[in-house]
């Protein structure tokens, strides 16, 4: 299947099963699933779902758990959204080409929509065999979990509200975003490749080097998009990192230099994945595919 086919594939695939595990609009309390349906559903590139699948590949599991994995990672990156939206975070009022919860809705609903995204994921992997063993199932559930917590995005994002209005080095960059960005889109690829048979220890150091590398390459070219796109290309209010002080790749090495270091990490993602020959091929798609998204 060519990479644009397979990429429309798993995206649909993607949005059909969060539409099967989210609460049914019409359910009790119906104004708050309604409003995570609005919050999960009909946007997005699906980034994490997809590396999801493609790591997947790599140890032949079955599209079904595969689907269980991404919608788990789904429902806590659309959770992290709709928190980071909110006044007391980023305040932002547009989110995927449309009102962000707590403008469609009021901020109490968009604080309980998080909460109820991000424990739906852990329902989801209660439920539903990812992994093919007991002791896999769980380190799946772990793995989530420290991604989400305080070692991980959240602490990433408690580093990015502390950093408003300072400066940082490259490497502080680097530390924060490799929890903030960096560590879901970790998990996605260590959760697909344990929902197989197996991923021998090599092969899952090379999975963890490239998780980082992507990981960080998400964060520069996202970085420069805020920089350099509209609001309208963007689907979500554009220049507003520069708006609110807060360091970026961009600010800390300027914007040749943050193109430089975006192509930099993509070439060293690759280099990773050498050793897989074919099997790592939709990691490299995808690769190339968050290095060069709209730049």
């Amino acid at each position: 299947m060519k990479f644009s086919d397979w990429l429309t594939y798993i995206q649909q695939r993607t949005e059909t099963a969060l539409d099967a595990v989210l609460p049914a609009a019409n359910v009790a309390p119906d104004r708050l699933h309604e409003a995570m349906r609005y919050a999960a559903l009909g946007g997005g590139k699906r980034v994490r779902a997809l590396l999801a699948h493609a790591a997947g590949s790599l140890t032949h599991a079955r599209p079904e758990q595969l689907d269980r994995a991404a919608c788990a990672v789904e429902l806590i990156h659309a959770y992290s959204l709709v928190h980071d939206d909110l006044p007391c975070m980023d305040d932002d009022k547009l989110r995927r080409g449309k009102p962000t919860v707590h403008v469609e809705y009021d901020e109490a609903t968009a604080l309980l929509v998080g909460d109820a995204l991000q424990t739906l994921a852990f329902q989801v992997l209660a439920e539903y065999s990812v992994s093919t063993t007991a002791s896999g199932q769980i380190e799946v559930i772990r793995l989530l979990a420290e991604a989400a917590g305080s070692r991980g995005m959240a602490g990433g994002q408690a580093i990015d509200v502390a950093a408003a209005g300072k400066e940082l080095t490259r490497e502080e960059l680097e530390f924060m975003h490799l929890r903030k960005t960096g560590a879901l889109i970790r998990a996605a690829l260590l959760i697909g490749a344990r929902a197989g048979e197996g991923v021998s220890e090599d092969r899952r150091r090379r999975l963890d080097q490239y998780a980082k590398r992507v990981g960080l390459l998400y964060q520069v070219v996202d970085d420069i998009l805020d920089a350099e796109s509209d609001t309208a290309t963007l689907g979500k209010t554009a220049g507003k990192d520069a708006a609110q002080d807060k360091p970026t790749y961009v600010s800390v090495l300027g914007l040749q230099e943050a193109r430089r270091f975006a192509e930099e990490l993509l070439a060293e993602a690759n280099d990773t994945l050498a050793p897989l020959g074919e099997r790592g091929a939709r990691l490299r798609e995808m690769a190339d595919f968050i290095a060069h998204r709209a730049f």
